[in-house]
């Protein structure tokens, strides 16, 4: 085989229209989902803000977690299942088939947005904590709440990548399945034909 064949073969085509599309909602999404949040947590007591805080840094892990085991799962072992009638590991196929898009929509979308609520969401806690108990000092309150959601994202995050990498196959299964829930049961078409 000539050079310039097994470039051309190993050159994949970039995928423009994925960009832009992903580009937009991203930009809309991320508007939208910081006024709802912003909106909500400014009506919730410290408490509940802190649990919500936590909660949306654990779904930003959780979808990060999606991302790396779907670009490190192999097709392989869903083939045999799929040869076997078995329609959840077709969906995995999918998946896997469309990785890159699955891991940007998951690391980058989905984790970027976490990121930016969280950080919204710090913010009005700090400003809660400053004004219930008369702080004057709101930079160093600041601070402690930037350093504990970096501390809780990244930690989250190096342990859900070794779960992942561990576990490719498995999560990919198991996202596999609800992926088909929504298809079928729901009737949105989260993977295209």
């Amino acid at each position: 085989m000539s050079k310039k064949n097994k470039n051309k073969r190993n050159k994949k085509k970039v995928n423009y229209r994925w960009i832009i599309i992903i580009t937009i909602v991203t930009f809309f999404l991320a508007i939208i989902v910081s006024l709802l949040a912003e909106n909500v947590m400014r009506n919730f007591d410290i408490l509940f803000a802190f649990i919500t805080l936590i909660l949306i840094i654990l779904l930003g892990v959780f979808f990060d977690t999606i991302g790396i085991a779907v670009a490190a799962a192999r097709e392989k072992p869903f083939h045999s299942m799929a040869a076997q009638k078995n329609k959840a590991a077709k969906y995995s196929i999918k998946l896997i088939k469309n990785a890159g898009i699955v891991s940007n929509f998951c690391n980058d979308v989905i984790g970027d947005i976490c990121g930016i609520i969280s950080g919204a969401a710090g913010a009005i806690i700090v400003i809660k904590i400053t004004n219930i108990y008369d702080i004057r000092q709101l930079t160093i309150v600041s601070v402690v709440m930037s350093g504990f959601i970096a501390s809780m994202t990244v930690g989250g995050k190096a342990i859900g990548k070794e779960v992942a990498i561990t576990y490719s196959e498995n999560i990919m299964y198991y996202t596999g399945r609800v992926v088909m829930f929504f298809d079928e049961k729901l009737k949105l078409k989260v993977l295209d034909k």
